[in-house]
């Protein structure tokens, strides 16, 4: 699709198509439905054609452009990336992977995005794309690191500097993962603590335990905000579970990944505690369901936004690349709701009855914290 946009010197036109590198994948196949779902244009791209094919039927764009590219040919990957606005990456694992992508799209003159949740790699991203490039790099946008980076951005926009910021990921009805996920997770295995750190999450119905986690929203967050501290936590059960080994041949027996009634029962709930520099404590809390169908919808405005409206060059967090506010709103019509500055208050941890306030608390818990921290 071309957009024609008109600054007083004579219509130019936007390239609006999307490349969908990994075209043949499980969170892929999502992406696909939403662009066609939303009529923007697609070029499929993938290393099996077959499978490409079959991805293309599914989704309803067997119309679309298909071409077959692998990661380990440079060229292909240029060829094929040519004449698109944006490429979106949801090939992962991205951990040794991702940059050699990247480097593809910017070549073909192409923004980059994808859908990671592996912190280490995020944070090379960060390290190795700077200012020297003249397109956008915005990794992980993803159901959990987009409303999560925008919200801290506009908590701090409303109270002012923070000096750290607490992420939580709590889900309900998982579903279970897609082999992509656990494939990421096994790649990064190493960077889950052995002795996390734990804490407890007081919520108004329920007290949640929780474990540090390698979030990807620990390295944005730092990336356009001068906090101290960023941790990330989940759920104790479900980081002890993630923490253990996951060989190929386990990974390769699952289902592709959820299936449509599972990720319909799923919700999720990402909760976010900061403290500012003059030491108020704040809470904002983000509400959706469908982790994958989510991902999808965000991956593909995000998408949308770069090839319309651009942003600057270089490595982004979501919160440099787009409107946090106007984003947020977009993210509150499709079913995932935010609420920002839930729970202002002077002091973390329970009231003196031991009853917590209406957004709840968080309290510390021992044990040495094996996250990454990043200093502003």
């Amino acid at each position: 699709t071309d957009a024609l946009d008109v600054h007083g010197c004579g219509p130019s036109v936007v390239r609006m198509t999307i490349a969908v590198f990994g075209a043949s994948g499980y969170q892929a196949g999502l992406v696909l439905a939403e662009l066609s779902r939303r009529g923007l244009d697609a070029v499929l791209v993938g290393r099996d054609p077959d499978r490409v094919a079959a991805a293309a039927e599914a989704a309803g764009l067997t119309g679309s452009p298909r071409r077959v590219a692998d990661r380990d040919d440079h060229r292909a990957m240029v060829a094929a990336f040519e004449g698109c606005a944006v490429v979106l990456n949801t090939a992962g694992p991205f951990t040794g992977t991702g940059q050699v992508v990247i480097r593809a799209a910017l070549e073909a003159g192409c923004h980059y995005l994808d859908t990671a949740g592996e912190q280490g790699y995020v944070h090379e991203v960060f390290d190795d794309f700077g200012a020297d490039v003249d397109r956008s790099v915005v990794p992980a946008v993803n159901d959990g690191c987009v409303p999560t980076d925008l919200l801290v951005s506009r908590l701090a926009a409303a109270a002012g500097p923070l000096e750290s910021v607490t992420v939580s990921h709590l889900l309900t009805a998982t579903g279970g993962m897609s082999r992509g996920s656990l494939r990421s997770i096994a790649a990064v295995v190493d960077q889950i603590a052995d002795a996390p750190m734990r804490r407890t999450l007081v919520l108004p119905d329920r007290r949640v335990e929780l474990v540090s986690f390698p979030l990807v929203e620990v390295v944005t967050v730092a990336r356009h905000l001068p906090v101290r501290q960023v941790e990330g936590f989940v759920e104790a059960a479900v980081g002890e579970r993630l923490g253990g080994p996951l060989p190929d041949a386990v990974i390769d027996a699952l289902p592709p990944g959820p299936d449509a009634a599972s990720r319909a029962a799923q919700r999720f709930t990402y909760v976010v505690d900061a403290v500012t520099a003059d030491g108020r404590t704040l809470r904002g809390v983000v509400r959706g369901s469908d982790t994958y169908g989510s991902t999808a919808v965000i991956a593909v405005e995000a998408a949308r936004r770069l090839a319309v409206d651009g942003a600057r060059p270089g490595a982004l967090a979501p919160a440099q690349a787009f409107d946090p506010a106007g984003f947020l709103c977009f993210l509150a019509e499709h079913g995932i709701a935010t609420e920002v500055g839930v729970g202002l208050r002077e002091s973390s941890g329970s009231s003196p009855s031991g009853a917590p306030g209406a957004a709840g608390t968080l309290e510390s818990g021992g044990g040495p914290a094996k996250t990454r921290t990043v200093s502003g």
